[in-house]
């Protein structure tokens, strides 16, 4: 495009050099975390024959996402809280917004995807093998690919036609969608709607899809399997804790006009941060099944 600003100047999370190098220790350990626990879980599923039904491999997959998303945005991070001045060429923050929002996109979908899995599981036993088949599972994992890259990209497509004259100031530690855009010397009246409609009405419906058959699993297990409803609750509540810390900012985020944006960094780090960190722990400490395969394989390495 015929923008002036070749490069953009990152906030971060402080500029207080002792509280930086608190945020980096921090940081670093539940980088570490997401990549230790995430990449234990696809190793237990890929390694352990037992583990072979579309809800692992959903599984396997989601843990991928997880840590694509968070090394996305994790390792400049930390650069940056070790250094004073915090820059990103123009086209470095392209593609850390592509790439973010391929990986979060997919992550929604995918989740969606598993709550389906979930409600075929315990609504429908027995045609769960017709209706979530191998062949079956691949296409939905498919799908969820192609939805978020397709998402990334009608995200970047409408940044990178507008015009950046200055400022390039961005108040967060990465490039985050709403205060790059609101940075373009143009009119965004209709860029922030087609953004807010691409970003945070997907969120929403995703997480109303996911709503919707956690509350159709609980009615019928309440009808039919009444011993086993208040084990059901937990784990559901479990899940729908961590997937409403993960659609919430999202939601919050990108389901209104970007004008008059504020800055929305401890926000984001749910998302970014927390969110990828709380995946394997829920997931995998109620599943009797990974967590013998994983304590296999701990024993094994």
């Amino acid at each position: 495009n015929f923008s002036r600003v070749t490069e953009f100047i990152l906030l971060g999370l402080s500029d207080r050099r002792e509280l930086q190098v608190l945020l980096f220790t921090f940081f670093l350990l539940a980088y570490v975390m997401v990549l230790l626990g995430n990449f234990l879980i696809i190793l237990a599923v890929r390694t352990d024959p037992r583990l072979s039904s579309p809800m692992y491999l959903l599984l396997c997959n989601l843990s991928f996402l997880d840590i694509c998303c968070t090394s996305v945005i994790s390792p400049r991070m930390l650069l940056d809280l070790l250094r004073q001045r915090k820059r990103i060429l123009f086209a470095d923050c392209i593609a850390q917004m592509f790439f973010l929002h391929l990986a979060g996109a997919s992550e929604m979908f995918l989740l969606t995807a598993m709550a389906y899995d979930r409600y075929a599981a315990i609504c429908q036993p027995l045609h769960y093998t017709t209706i979530m088949s191998r062949k079956v599972c691949w296409a939905l994992v498919s799908a969820c690919w192609a939805g978020g890259f397709l998402h990334s990209l009608t995200h970047v497509l409408l940044t990178v036609q507008l015009p950046f004259c200055g400022p390039s100031t961005i108040d967060n530690y990465f490039c985050d969608v709403p205060l790059v855009v609101r940075l373009a010397c143009a009119d965004l009246s209709v860029t922030q709607w087609l953004m807010a409609a691409n970003g945070g009405l997907i969120s929403l419906l995703c997480f109303l899809v996911l709503l919707t058959s956690y509350i159709f699993i609980l009615l019928t297990v309440r009808g039919r399997f009444a011993e086993g409803y208040w084990k059901l609750l937990s784990t559901c509540g479990s899940h729908m804790a961590v997937v409403t810390l993960f659609f919430g900012p999202c939601i919050l985020i990108y389901l209104r006009p970007f004008s008059a944006f504020p800055s929305n960094r401890h926000i984001c780090m749910t998302y970014t941060v927390f969110s990828p960190m709380m995946n394997p722990l829920i997931y995998t400490l109620r599943n009797k099944e990974v967590k013998a395969s994983m304590w296999k394989l701990w024993k094994r390495l």
